[in-house]
C-alpha cells in the first residue's frame, strides 16, 4: 500500500473554493479501483511554538493499493477536470509518495487494548 500527501498551496481567499471542488469529487476517487482512503485535512489553528502554520494549505491523505492505481487516478477524466477547475486558485502543489519501512504495515494502538 502507498500513502500519498499532498499539499496543495492556495491564493489567500482561495482555500473555500477548492476545499468545495475536493469535496464534490472525493465520492467518485474513493470509488475509484485501488483507492482506501481519500481525506482531506486542513491546518489545525493552535499557537504552540513547535507546530508548522499553514493557513493557506489544503492537505490530502490518501491510501492507494499500488504505483498503477495512483497513476490512474493521475490521469482519470475526473481528475484532470478538476485539476483545471482549481488552476486559478492554487499557487503550488506538492505531492508525497510515501511506502511503510521494510514493507511493514502502520502499526495502531488500539484504546483499552
Amino acid at each position: 500500500m502507498l500513502t500519498v500527501i499532498a499539499e496543495i498551496c492556495v491564493h489567500p481567499g482561495q482555500r473555500a473554493r477548492v476545499i468545495q471542488a475536493i469535496e464534490h469529487i472525493t465520492p467518485t476517487v474513493l470509488n475509484e479501483e485501488g483507492c482506501s482512503k481519500y481525506q482531506l485535512l486542513v491546518d489545525h489553528v493552535s499557537q504552540v511554538p513547535w507546530k508548522q502554520h499553514s493557513p493557506h494549505s489544503i492537505f490530502m491523505l490518501e491510501h492507494w493499493e499500488s504505483l498503477r492505481h495512483l497513476e490512474k487516478h493521475q490521469q482519470a477524466p475526473h481528475m484532470e477536470a478538476h485539476r483545471a477547475n482549481i488552476k486559478d486558485d492554487v499557487i503550488a502543489v506538492k505531492i508525497f509518495v510515501l511506502q511503510p519501512v521494510n514493507g511493514q504495515e502502520p502499526a495502531s494502538h488500539v484504546a483499552g487494548g
